[in-house]
């Protein structure tokens, strides 16, 4: 993914979520409780993780099967907003650079996927 580890990445993408969307930590919100923080944290490495997969395998295969198909049916019955979500992937595809953190074209890969995600949950 990057050259700094994919959990710190991850938690620069929640917390630019939660800074944003702070009304997520009150009672009876899809943050109020560290369980369901620590969930949202965990959802959006899936989602890096799978976009790793995509870039080794070069196509969208991983994203549809594991982390596409049926998202939004479930967050929809959850009652989980995929605003902020979306405003993670954001974050973390307008934070990634070249060569800092990946080769020029790996990062129009990785930017790619984020927009085809994000996308998704749009």
């Amino acid at each position: 993914m990057c050259e700094q580890k994919p959990v710190e990445v991850t938690k620069e993408a929640g917390d630019a979520c939660f800074k944003k969307y702070p009304y997520l930590k009150e009672s009876g919100e899809a943050g109020d409780s560290q369980v369901k923080i620590d969930k949202c944290y965990r959802d959006l490495g899936h989602y890096l993780r799978l976009i790793n997969y995509c870039l080794v395998v070069g196509g969208t295969g991983p994203l549809d099967e594991w982390g596409i198909a049926g998202q939004r049916e479930v967050y929809r019955s959850l009652n989980l907003p995929t605003g902020p979500y979306v405003a993670a992937l954001e974050f973390t595809r307008d934070r990634g650079c070249a060569p800092r953190d990946m080769s020029a074209q790996a990062l129009v890969e990785y930017k790619t996927y984020l927009d085809y995600v994000i996308n998704s949950l749009s």
